[in-house]
């Protein structure tokens, strides 16, 4: 491939309506990115990141699971025993290949962005490539690179047991950055895992208390939810990956169900189902008491290929779409908060694409007066973050809701390179939108169309967070 320049200013764009729509109203916006999993740990420490593998290479699933399907040895891909440079040379060798997949576009946008090459990535121009890419990483560091793609506010995923010690750090720091963290309660669901118990033990050393019941266990949640709350948490998330259920239980059925599992008793299926019913009711009106936004992804099936598991570990970039039923979980959880109005506001994002009228048509079941878009459908998630996922979630939000209040894009990712990402969804919402000037779908109000732009890139995402 020969062509330089690939991303030019008007990349995407296929009308002068879209190229006015995006470069007036939504290129130089703020980023506010409410779900990512970065290190804070990284950024408090401030390293320069020093190598675009480590930066690129290292934890980005999608990049591994495009060399896997290009054949490429796993030594290369997650091995310890090769260079920095030999696992980027086997990427640049992949990518002219990722031709049509969204990694061919994240690729070059990220080379663009981050370092001003123009060059395609292939086997001809790697070693270049590989070069001045290190030679710019090497002086920078996360909170340059942060700052560098206007990143306002980055909010983590953190286990209840997290000492946040890191983002008490860069809260004292002068990083343009805010980095928040967000309440990540799976682990708290996992009752029938043989190392639930152990789980407890941290749990109960992160509050200095023993838990010896279910009320041991309810207020060391409750400490956790404080504490985060104090370091400017202002999000949960939950992304279990398996059907989900809601069934009738009652307190002292719990209480007893949680003493088994103390005693060591194996539960049954309909035991850890109250359970987990219970604990989503508990947390739910937890959430509402101190106004935070609930997040649930939903619809993942995890570790498929059990022999790279076992080689590589969890996240080994071995998870796809499952099929599983959402509606009546979405439907019966948000009812019951509703009934006692002790509905938080609420993101849902579906994995599995055929659901997207469902989610979006649940959400709408359960708006009301409290903030305007209170229940979000949130955008294309992991498989679906891509240009067709992102443009089939935007026409059916404007469909089923009011794309007008949607609280826009996030990277859901582990690379400080990847903030690119949302110039990506920018560029493709201004091009539909454009589309349907052009078609006289909508009125040619340019001003109007710009300030709906402005509000899902940026404005709706401040005013329904409410970052301090």
């Amino acid at each position: 491939m020969n062509t330089s320049n690939f991303i030019s200013d008007n990349f995407l764009l296929q009308s002068e309506v879209a190229e006015t729509l995006y470069h007036m109203y939504a290129k130089d916006l703020p980023i506010i990115d409410y779900h990512n999993h970065l290190s804070a740990k990284k950024i408090a420490e401030n390293e320069p990141v020093k190598n675009i593998t480590e930066a690129w290479l290292k934890e980005d699933h999608y990049k591994w699971r495009g060399m896997r399907a290009n054949g490429i040895d796993e030594i290369y891909i997650t091995g310890q025993a090769t260079s920095h440079k030999e696992k980027f040379l086997k990427w640049a060798e992949t990518v002219p290949y990722t031709l049509r997949n969204p990694l061919f576009h994240w690729t070059h946008l990220e080379l663009k962005r981050y370092f001003n090459i123009d060059e395609l990535l292939q086997p001809s121009t790697a070693e270049n490539i590989y070069e001045k890419a290190n030679a710019v990483l090497e002086n920078k560091t996360p909170a340059q690179l942060l700052e560098d793609m206007k990143v306002e506010v980055v909010c983590t995923t953190d286990d209840p047991t997290d000492d946040l010690v890191y983002h008490t750090e860069i809260a004292n720091s002068n990083f343009y950055t805010k980095v928040l963290p967000t309440f990540r309660a799976d682990a708290l669901f996992f009752i029938n895992k043989e190392n639930f118990k152990n789980y407890l033990n941290k749990l109960a050393l992160s509050v200095n208390k023993e838990i010896k019941s279910l009320k041991d266990f309810l207020d060391a949640i409750d400490l956790r939810i404080k504490y985060f709350d104090k370091q400017g948490c202002r999000l949960s998330d939950f992304g279990v990956g398996e059907a989900l259920h809601i069934i009738d239980f009652n307190e002292k059925e719990i209480s007893e169900i949680f003493n088994k599992k103390l005693e060591g008793t194996e539960l049954s299926i309909t035991e850890v189902n109250k359970y987990r019913s219970f604990l989503f009711i508990y947390l739910g009106k937890k959430y509402h008491e101190y106004n935070w936004v609930q997040q649930y992804h939903l619809g993942p099936i995890r570790n498929n290929n059990s022999r790279l598991l076992e080689q590589v570990g969890l996240d080994a970039g071995v998870d796809s779409i499952g099929d599983f039923p959402m509606a009546e979980f979405m439907s019966k959880l948000f009812n019951k908060l509703n009934s006692t109005n002790q509905l938080a506001k609420t993101i849902t994002y579906n994995l599995n694409p055929s659901q997207n009228e469902v989610f979006a048509t649940m959400m709408g079941n359960f708006q009301n007066s409290d903030v305007p878009g209170k229940m979000q459908w949130g955008s294309g998630w992991w498989f679906l973050d891509q240009k067709d996922g992102m443009e089939k979630q935007i026409n059916t939000l404007s469909n089923m809701g009011l794309l007008s209040r949607f609280v826009g894009m996030l990277t859901d990712s582990r690379s400080f390179l990847s903030f690119p990402r949302h110039e990506y969804f920018r560029r493709i919402l201004c091009n539909l939108i454009a589309e349907d000037v052009n078609q006289g779908l909508v009125p040619n109000d340019i001003e109007f169309l710009g300030k709906m732009i402005q509000d899902i890139c940026y404005y709706n995402a401040v005013n329904y967070f409410k970052f301090n």
